[in-house]
């Protein structure tokens, strides 16, 4: 080739360092294109595949109570309870109170007049064959200890009795004394007196016939 010939041109007819400029001004335009489309925050393009990382909670600002509805419920709850073993106390005492009023005014008096009679007897008297017990269910007592003493006229006339129950502990002492009686019992008859415990019901007592006088 002679050193006179002209340039060698591309098809084009541009230069080298021209096209490569133009291919370097696309390159940038289609990655600014391609960031505009993965940012975009009107909901058109697609969005970010990541998330932002979640904010711990501020503890500071925990009080560590319950709030004041589970409190409130749970106060009442308990003032509930204790109302209800308050009235069931109640209920209690005036069954007792009520039972014991049902206990005449007549076997009261009776029973002063069996203390008395028993005052200077010995022993345990001359009756004892004539007397038996039998506990009374609490549930008709308003929860007392009672017995029915029973007393029996096993001789030929007429004839008075006087029976002394104690109420003994769980180590046999007597922490309790109530007296009976039936006044002119005829030959035959019964009569059937309550002994009637004023002590709460625990510890629990046994009730022992202890003296019983025919006079």
């Amino acid at each position: 080739m002679s050193a006179t010939s002209p340039r060698r041109t591309w098809r084009t007819g541009r230069s080298r360092p021209a096209a490569v400029a133009l291919a370097v001004v696309v390159a940038a335009a289609g990655t600014a294109t391609l960031v505009s489309c993965g940012t975009d925050s009107d909901g058109g393009g697609s969005s970010s595949p990541f998330s932002e990382r979640p904010t711990a909670p501020d503890t500071a600002s925990f009080s560590g109570a319950p709030p004041s509805s589970v409190a409130s419920a749970a106060e009442s709850a308990v003032a509930s309870a204790h109302a209800s073993r308050s009235a069931a106390a109640a209920s209690a005492s005036a069954a007792a109170s009520s039972f014991e009023a049902s206990v005449s005014a007549e076997t009261a008096r009776a029973g002063k007049a069996a203390e008395n009679a028993l005052k200077d007897v010995k022993g345990q008297g001359n009756a004892m064959s004539d007397v038996a017990m039998t506990g009374k269910p609490r549930a008709q007592t308003g929860g007392l200890l009672a017995v029915v003493v029973t007393i029996t006229n096993r001789t030929d006339t007429k004839a008075s009795y006087a029976v002394r129950v104690d109420f003994l502990d769980s180590a046999g002492k007597t922490v309790e004394t109530r007296y009976v009686g039936a006044e002119d019992l005829g030959p035959g008859e019964k009569a059937q007196p309550l002994a009637i415990s004023r002590k709460p019901a625990e510890p629990v007592l046994t009730p022992r016939l202890s003296k019983a006088q025919r006079y």
